[in-house]
């Protein structure tokens, strides 16, 4: 039990010390509210979940003013608190005590304390709040933290953010009523020390996201308010009895809008569908002259149910979405791609002109279904090669596009071993190794090859709907990836598109800007610039990547998120990284594209050159920034 390093017993008195009015404590409160709550953001127990935590925060720091003058307590280290303030050191106190006692157990013989009751102020109805995600660094340390007592917690906490020495957080957890404080001290020392992390925004719970609630369940609780009895009897004929199998509209919620547009969009029997061959003598070439496959196209109960599942999912239901992508219903009845059984579900497909939505639900007949969404709009041949129909067990089936005359995997990691030929039934590929669902190191990152009657295409699973396009060649005018030198240019940086996962990537292309000399002779480094680009227009990302003789991968120098550089717009790149040679002397490797005209490096290096090559000695952890400029007089920024 966490708590049980907290002492079940009143707080010791506070040590002698200056004494705060009411308004002085007030001051320091307001001052560095958001100081206090993320303190005990951190502190709480993280069983409560993250919404629960963010309130319970704000409720014990406004909790936290003194009813009258009270003495603050002297802590050697920090002996009237923040920036001289004994203030601050009497709120930040009882913040820490209050914050303890929300993770003690509630006890059968004992009345609970007011902190370990949900507050009743503030409080917010209708919304969840929770602080905004960090990158894989917070969230590893935030489970770290979460495997510590609270008065571990606490201790690296006050490290951390209050900078205080071993024996200073000693005497504050002791103030705060922990009973072995040196014991907290040496558990929080199981942790790395990286209190840089404590500043970002996964920490911090006074910059919130915002999300609904179950809006079905209110909506659901407010009919039962009204007509109990009714409300079960209408949900019991809409979802069906226990052990009946499904309702006629299966894991779907019960309706809220019944209009001619929405009942039509319901209606299986006036779902699109296209003829075969359709797409020969289309002007458009993309998902909206797919054919319906599958051996279930006819099956008018499953269609309904993932209809009805789409406009109103119920409880059961796991929806996900790419990014950017809305989840609502369809305006109108979609188009249907697909309907059948894959491995051990039933899986419809719809497509309504914008998404791709995919419904799935057990074979077997238990309850529970999934749907997710997948943006697709403004879609050509290159990007409509392939859905996702199922994964399990680390592989994934495809469902391709009428089209494609064959299907192979393909390492791209190796690109001498060839392409392993994917037997394709109805348009569906035999299961292939996903790299997406793969943990651990990367040592290989399996495509999948498409082959029609123009050209070979290579598309990545990203753990999305819709696996993204590879490309190679220079911004604005990029080939695909089907020749040995474009297959080449991919090798090393193959298992840098797992920094893309779950993303809403639509396609990704590598493009070698330039070679670099190195300063030891033993070869030339090439330096590549990889761009994904989204189906939402923004959030591209791209990383510029140095990759030596003889490595089996490269490494990323820079990467930049909303920048132009690296794309049509503007195909330009400048990066630098510090390399280390043979001999041990360290360098600054900087290079431009070939319009690069000079680069100019200052502050932890300085040196420039009159090319697009930069070369200067450094030493080990060194810190540049670089500026370049275009041979058109344009000034170009290195990326960081």
């Amino acid at each position: 039990m966490q708590s049980q390093d907290v002492a079940q017993r009143p707080a010791p008195p506070s040590p002698a010390g200056p004494v705060v009015d009411v308004e002085q404590a007030e001051a320091a409160l307001v001052e560095h509210y958001p100081r206090l709550v993320r303190l005990a953001y951190l502190v709480l127990p993280p069983g409560l979940g993250r919404s629960r935590r963010v309130l319970t925060a704000h409720a014990l720091t406004q909790r936290a003013l003194p009813r009258n003058r009270t003495p603050a307590p002297v802590i050697p280290a920090q002996s009237t608190g923040r920036d001289g303030d004994p203030g601050y050191a009497l709120v930040r106190l009882q913040v820490l005590r209050t914050a303890l006692e929300a993770g003690l157990p509630l006890r059968a013989k004992a009345w609970p304390k007011r902190s370990q009751l949900p507050p009743l102020l503030p409080h917010v109805w209708g919304l969840k709040l929770f602080p905004r995600s960090g990158g894989a660094d917070e969230l590893a340390l935030d489970q770290r933290l979460s495997t510590l007592s609270g008065p571990a917690r606490a201790a690296y906490a006050l490290r951390g953010m209050e900078r205080l020495t071993d024996d200073g957080v000693c005497k504050v957890l002791a103030a705060a009523g922990v009973a072995d404080p040196e014991g907290a001290v040496l558990e929080a020392d199981g942790i790395p020390a990286q209190y840089g992390l404590l500043d970002s925004p996964e920490f911090d719970p006074c910059s919130l996201q915002a999300r609904p609630t179950d809006l079905m369940r209110r909506r659901q609780h407010l009919k039962a308010a009204l007509a109990a009895g009714a409300a079960l009897l209408v949900c019991g004929a809409l979802l069906g009895l226990p052990g009946e199998g499904w309702g006629p509209d299966g894991a779907a919620a019960p309706p809220y809008a019944r209009n001619p547009a929405a009942q039509a969009a319901l209606d299986p029997a006036k779902l699109m569908r296209v003829p075969p061959l359709a797409w020969r003598s289309s002007a458009r070439i993309d998902f909206s002259v797919w054919p319906a496959r599958g051996d279930r196209t006819g099956d008018k109960a499953l269609l309904r149910r993932a209809l009805a599942v789409w406009a109103r999912p119920g409880e059961t239901v796991q929806v996900s979405a790419t990014p950017g992508t809305l989840s609502g219903g369809p305006a109108g009845p979609p188009q249907l791609l697909y309907a059948g059984t894959v491995d051990a579900a039933r899986v419809v497909i719809l497509y309504d002109g914008l998404r791709i939505a995919r419904y799935a639900e057990p074979k077997d007949g238990t309850q529970g279904a999934a749907l997710d969404f997948a943006r697709v709009d403004g879609a050509g041949r290159a990007e409509t090669g392939a859905v996702v129909l199922g994964r399990s067990d680390g592989n994934v089936r495809y469902l391709t596009a009428p089209w494609v005359k064959k299907a192979g995997e393909r390492d791209l990691t190796k690109p001498s071993s060839g392409a392993m030929d994917l037997a394709l039934t109805g348009g569906v590929t035999a299961p292939l190794a996903s790299p997406a669902l793969r943990s651990g190191p990367c040592t290989s990152w399996n495509v999948l090859q498409l082959t029609d009657g123009t050209r070979t295409r290579l598309l990545t699973d990203l753990g999305e709907l819709v696996p993204a396009r590879l490309t190679t060649g220079r911004p604005g005018s990029p080939g695909e990836v089907s020749g040995a030198a474009a297959l080449h240019t991919w090798q090393p940086f193959a298992c840098s598109l797992g920094t893309v996962r779950s993303a809403g990537v639509r396609s990704v292309n590598a493009w070698a800007f330039n070679e670099q000399p190195l300063p030891d002779a033993s070869g030339s480094a090439a330096w590549v610039c990889t761009r994904a680009e989204t189906w939402r227009g923004g959030g591209a990302r791209v990383l510029a990547q140095f990759h030596t003789p003889g490595g089996a991968y490269g490494a990323v120098a820079a990467k930049a998120e909303n920048v132009p550089s690296c794309g049509p717009r503007d195909p330009h790149v400048l990066a630098g990284v510090l390399w280390k040679s043979k001999a041990g002397d360290w360098y600054l490797l900087a290079a431009g594209g070939r319009e690069t005209a000079s680069i100019r490096a200052t502050g932890g290096v300085n040196g420039a050159a009159q090319s697009s090559r930069l070369t200067v000695p450094a030493e080990q952890g060194a810190q540049a920034q670089l500026k370049g400029a275009l041979k058109d007089g344009r000034s170009l920024n290195g990326l960081r």
